[in-house]
């Protein structure tokens, strides 16, 4: 039985057509005792096929109206998954000052002034170690400055992209970048995710792949949700039972859930 799934998409983000309680009753369904409404927020996004902006207002709303017909089944939390750039930090410090949220992802999705990591615009005239390693310092470079979020997403979905025939991580050639990426998330006491829309995105596993969720374990990580990353009712909870597999091999023995963005630990086995 599984616990909560703390990443999930709904209407309210411009890439799903699922109304959110399709979701709620999908979890319902599933047994878990609580979900995370996560849609996006990623202002001055470079695709205007996709602005994922909504208004905080009927998107509480919304929240609130089923957790009035929900809430004896099911916790639901009100979260967003923020795309961080540096220069829309001023709209991204005002969206969270002015605005309750359980829950916050922090992400990176967009890399160097404005390139979108799901074109090839990023990876033209980079080789595979090159461009992953320019991603990896981008995102050490927002743990250490932002602080805004309580997770880290996807952390190394870089790898969903790019024209390469492999898209493995040498993740020990990234050792130097990546271990300074989880000691700071760990000094400043926030956490990372399993992501488990890598296995649907063909990468062959979750994002992060386990040598990432287990070294965050080793340096003394404790903060990991676990998500589905779901745009259909039908994606959620997917390979969750590998998921907790690893965190278990891992070495973690609890899954975090949060309430008003404060953690606490359930037991995952």
């Amino acid at each position: 039985m599984f616990y909560a799934d703390y990443h999930t998409h709904s209407s309210f983000s411009s890439d799903s057509d699922t109304p959110m309680e399709e979701n709620i009753k999908k979890a319902i369904s599933l047994g878990l005792k609580e979900i995370a409404a996560t849609d996006h927020i990623d202002f001055d996004y470079p695709d205007p096929d996709y602005p994922f902006l909504f208004d905080y207002e009927p998107y509480s709303k919304e929240i609130d109206r089923l957790r009035e017909k929900y809430g004896n089944k099911i916790k639901i939390l009100k979260g967003v998954e923020i795309g961080i750039q540096n220069h829309v930090m001023p709209q991204i410090s005002e969206l969270v000052k002015n605005n309750q949220y359980d829950f916050i992802i922090g992400s990176t999705h967009v890399v160097q002034d404005g390139l979108d990591l799901c074109v090839n615009d990023f990876f033209e005239s980079k080789d595979q170690q090159q461009a992953y390693e320019e991603y990896f310092e981008e995102v050490l470079y927002n743990v250490e400055h932002y602080d805004f979020f309580n997770v880290y997403g996807h952390i190394d979905f870089v790898n969903r992209y790019g024209n390469y025939g492999n898209k493995k991580i040498d993740y020990a050639r990234m050792a130097p970048i990546t271990d300074k990426i989880f000691k700071t998330l760990i000094e400043k006491e926030k956490g990372i995710e399993i992501n488990t829309s890598g296995y649907r995105y063909g990468v062959g596993g979750p994002h992060p792949a386990f040598e990432l969720i287990k070294r965050y374990h080793d340096l003394g990580g404790k903060i990991i949700t676990v998500g589905s990353d779901t745009h259909k009712p039908e994606q959620m909870t997917y390979k969750f039972d590998i998921a907790y597999k690893m965190l278990k091999e891992a070495g973690f023995e609890y899954i975090t859930v949060f309430d008003n963005k404060t953690p606490s630990f359930v037991k995952a086995f």
